[in-house]
């Protein structure tokens, strides 16, 4: 049976109501706020069926994030000698890839059009930040460590019930979240059952 990609995606807005402010972090100051009631909106059911459209396997997974960066060089340096991960390949002078616990690649980077560049100006569209999701909260720590022992400003920490987080920027100024998941049991919920996440110091 072959398969058809669809060039129409359709694309689910989240629209939040903000809370605290957090500064710059690595390459200058940003402003970004990080929301404390975050309210997601779904497909409305298609016009004559009475079911909503099956989910996806929960099998699914992010696999990777693939960044454009100015220099190739300090990238590497940030996300192996900093967080940790391993370079696992590299093509040239212009990308290279790196992961954690001999996976391929959970990170690509590249200077293909990037090269020198700089990162996008405030208000365009783009990547919000990538999420790095590490295994218990000790991991976690340890992770706040490496960065502070580099002297990497931290933008802020939040707990969102469900997980706890550091954000942070890249040396292009990519938003970066380092969390742990609490177990599912302990993860806050509504009176209906559905999660009841929330951002806090």
């Amino acid at each position: 049976m072959s398969c058809r990609f669809f060039r129409s995606v359709a694309l689910i807005a989240m629209r939040c109501t903000h809370g605290r402010r957090a500064g710059g972090a690595v390459g200058g100051p940003v402003n970004t706020w990080y929301p404390r009631h975050m309210k997601s909106t779904a497909f409305a059911t298609p016009s004559g069926q009475g079911s909503p459209t099956r989910p996806i396997s929960a099998g699914v997974s992010i696999g990777h994030i693939h960044l454009k960066v100015a220099n190739l060089e300090r990238a590497i340096t940030f996300f192996r000698d900093v967080l940790g991960f391993e370079l696992t390949e590299r093509l040239g002078r212009n990308a290279a890839f790196l992961s954690a616990g001999g996976y391929h690649h959970h990170i690509g980077l590249n200077t293909w059009e990037s090269h020198g560049g700089q990162p996008p100006p405030a208000g365009a569209t783009g990547l919000f930040h990538a999420a790095i999701l590490y295994p218990t909260r000790p991991d976690l720590a340890d992770a706040l460590r490496r960065l502070l022992a580099h002297g990497i400003r931290i933008d802020g920490a939040s707990d969102h019930g469900v997980s706890e987080a550091i954000y942070l920027r890249d040396p292009d100024g990519n938003g970066l979240e380092l969390y742990w998941d609490r177990p599912r049991e302990q993860w806050p919920r509504n009176a209906d059952g559905s999660l009841a996440m929330f951002t806090e110091p």
